[in-house]
């Protein structure tokens, strides 16, 4: 089978043309790119508002909850039977997919950050724009950031589903190769799935290390070795 795989790798015709290995590439990365744009600009300010008031918790939670059971695949087909459009049923199934995670991140990560250090911003007569600007998501960042790994990892394996509706992606390799059992496809599809989300995720890390203010990290740093001890 490895041998398989990789006569598969080393054919030309599977890095050329709109069914090459370039091209599925790009359209997967295209899907998750979209769905993780849109999750962002829903989950982040709503994530900020009930982190910082305390207002909807228990309803964040559970609403978070019963999204991530919900199958992604039955979602999806269930969208496309209702818009019977493949690329929009396809991005908000992806979505609603994306959201608990960074929801969960961005809360979590305001819930977390020292009162003490909160109610010091507000004894030297910070607004509560600028505590939660200044102080609460500059702290929160490393919670934040993880919540965005986390759902663009969930994506990256998800939006295969976009191929058992008519679009392109990686999924193409696994959907087509299973139809003709050709199990060098479908192995080598798993794996390009797998490598994108290890480099997205590895380009992320980088990401969040620029991002995350060095007290931060510093200060995580010296509770994680507080924990150990």
């Amino acid at each position: 089978m490895i041998g398989d795989v990789l006569n598969w790798f080393g054919d030309p015709a599977h890095w050329q043309g709109t069914d090459g290995i370039p091209a599925r590439l790009l359209q997967h990365l295209g899907y998750t790119a979209l769905a993780l744009v849109f999750a962002l600009i829903i989950a982040i300010p709503l994530g900020l508002y009930v982190g910082h008031t305390g207002r909807g918790a228990v309803l964040l939670v559970s609403g978070g909850n019963a999204i991530r059971a919900l199958p992604t695949l039955g979602l999806v087909t269930f969208l496309f039977l209702l818009f019977t459009e493949s690329e929009i049923s396809t991005i908000i199934g992806l979505v609603v997919l994306a959201i608990p995670p960074i929801l969960a991140g961005t809360y979590a990560g305001l819930q977390a950050t020292d009162h003490g250090v909160v109610d010091a911003a507000q004894g030297i007569g910070m607004t509560g724009w600028q505590r939660l600007w200044k102080v609460e998501v500059p702290i929160s960042l490393p919670l934040v950031l993880g919540g965005v790994r986390n759902s663009v990892l969930q994506l990256v394996a998800t939006a295969a589903v976009a191929a058992y509706v008519g679009l392109g992606g990686l999924g193409r390799f696994l959907l087509d190769g299973l139809a003709i059992l050709d199990y060098p496809q479908v192995v080598a599809g798993a794996l390009l799935t797998t490598l994108l989300a290890v480099v997205l995720d590895l380009a992320l890390a980088g990401v969040q290390r620029l991002l995350v203010p060095k007290g931060v990290r510093l200060a995580q740093a010296a509770s994680g070795k507080k924990a150990k001890v």
